[in-house]
């Protein structure tokens, strides 16, 4: 099993606290992160995309670009790249260069994306959304493959014979798509061969488990082998401790946070006290064994072998955070690695047998933001 740290750089105030950072230093925050994710042997670190309040993560391959610098082993991943809102060309553009600077370290999480205030923001309808998001992958995906793309689109003007430059490292990059409750992405996933990436963070199993079930279904309907499936998912939290106890102790608070800031917006809780978020969500709260045996619960389930961990303190401190996920890493990660099987590839760049993995551009870090 492999395991990612993803960000969506929720930009709020402290569940606990109520105080706010300033925009550089939750940026600032990002980067450690990532840089503590590698140090801690991380297979991945995500980064998601959104265009409304309270994130900022509007451009995941600035930040990714930035975090390529600072890294030399971990792959980069988007989660997700919403191409029902891009222009799949400058889209292309963007991470094809990224691709290179990361040396082949690049990995897609695309969807439509969700929030109606990003849909306001670049005149998308929530009846053309997914026709959006279906074509402008059917573009990305064409760029990325062929020298010369001709296609007559409806949200971008039409392509005729285009050149799109720099070509890529990786051929091709490997893309995934996420899901939340969508039949629509799920069938473009298994349609095209690729892995699935559950949400897996807001309601128990079941909703999730069914879209899975839909995914293996509409892989074998398209004539694709079942062993080639990869199945990714999600978790609504982390905190890992010697005892369940200590665990519910210390994450108490932060849950009793987020619930006010629920209440406070009008939504109803799917999860109404810290022990019933503990048992039916995909939350990872408790001691090494209860977290492994959770794992597992979930791995019948769904079948998958990669798994995102939050890669925020999201209100506990930064020694908890810390704490908690190298304990997550010597204690659990070993044991979940031996037990469930990794993805059906490499795990590394998708290169043509004739190109040669590049080498990491060395980056100098000055001392002041040597961490």
């Amino acid at each position: 099993m492999k395991f990612l740290a993803i960000t969506l750089i929720v930009h709020a105030p402290h569940p606990v606290t109520g105080i706010q950072k300033p925009t550089n230093d939750r940026f600032r925050e990002v980067i450690d992160n990532a840089l503590l994710a590698e140090e801690l042997g991380f297979d991945g670190f995500g980064v998601g995309e959104r265009h409304e309040r309270p994130f900022i993560s509007s451009s995941p391959p600035v930040v990714l670009s930035h975090l390529a610098a600072l890294t030399s082993r971990i792959r980069l991943f988007t989660a997700v790249t919403t191409l029902s809102l891009l222009d799949p060309v400058r889209a292309y553009e963007d991470y094809a260069t990224l691709d290179h600077l990361s040396a082949g370290r690049l990995e897609l999480i695309v969807g439509k994306g969700n929030g109606s205030a990003q849909r306001d923001l670049f005149q998308v309808t929530t009846e053309d959304q997914w026709d959006r998001n279906a074509e402008s992958y059917d573009v990305f995906r064409r760029i990325w493959r062929q020298d010369k793309v001709t296609a007559a689109t409806r949200f971008r003007p039409e392509l005729s014979d285009a050149e799109v430059w720099p070509r890529p490292l990786q051929q091709p990059i490997r893309i995934w798509h996420g899901s939340a409750t969508s039949k629509e992405s799920v069938d473009l996933a298994a349609r095209h061969g690729d892995p699935l990436f559950s949400a897996n963070v807001t309601n128990p199993m079941e909703p999730y488990a069914e879209l899975i079930r839909y995914y293996r279904e509409r892989w074998e309907h398209y004539g694709h082998d079942p062993a080639d499936i990869a199945v990714g998912a999600g978790t609504a939290g982390t905190y890992v401790a010697r005892t369940t106890q200590e665990a519910l102790t210390a994450y108490r608070p932060v849950f009793e946070g987020n619930l006010a800031f629920q209440k406070r917006l009008g939504l109803e809780p799917v999860f109404s006290t810290l022990e019933d978020f503990v048992e039916r969500s995909s939350a990872l709260i408790g001691s090494p064994e209860q977290i492994i045996d959770k794992v597992h619960r979930y791995h019948e389930q769904f079948g998958h072998t990669v798994l995102h961990l939050q890669a925020d303190a999201a209100g506990l401190t930064e020694r908890q955070h810390r704490d908690s996920l190298e304990l997550f890493q010597s204690a659990v990660a070993p044991v979940l690695r031996h037990e469930i099987p990794d993805p059906p590839f490499p795990w590394g760049p998708v290169l043509a047998p004739s190109t040669p993995a590049a080498a990491p551009v060395p980056v100098r870090v000055p001392e002041s933001a040597d961490r």
